[in-house]
């Protein structure tokens, strides 16, 4: 179907449902959005205005501080593998 010069409608019309190995056969109930994916209500964090529903967390305190910033607008402490 052709609308305003560009070809429109469902996917199917043009391939079956593939893998990106081009296998066919594909479970399509398997979306991503399963039971065992979702967030929980009480792990989001919330904020209005001056309230949230969790506390901002602490600021990272460990690391060393590091030479030669100049200028430096991000921070002067690195952390992590210093190898």
């Amino acid at each position: 179907m052709k609308k305003g010069g560009k070809e429109v409608g469902s996917a199917g019309v043009y391939a079956s449902p593939h893998d990106m190995t081009g296998k066919a056969g594909v479970d399509l109930s398997n979306n991503g959005y399963g039971a065992g994916n979702r967030i929980k209500a009480e792990d989001t964090v919330i904020s209005v205005g001056d309230f949230r529903t969790k506390p901002y967390p602490k600021p990272k305190t460990s690391g060393i501080k590091i030479r030669g910033t100049g200028c430096a607008t991000k921070g002067t402490t690195a952390r992590g593998p210093m190898a």
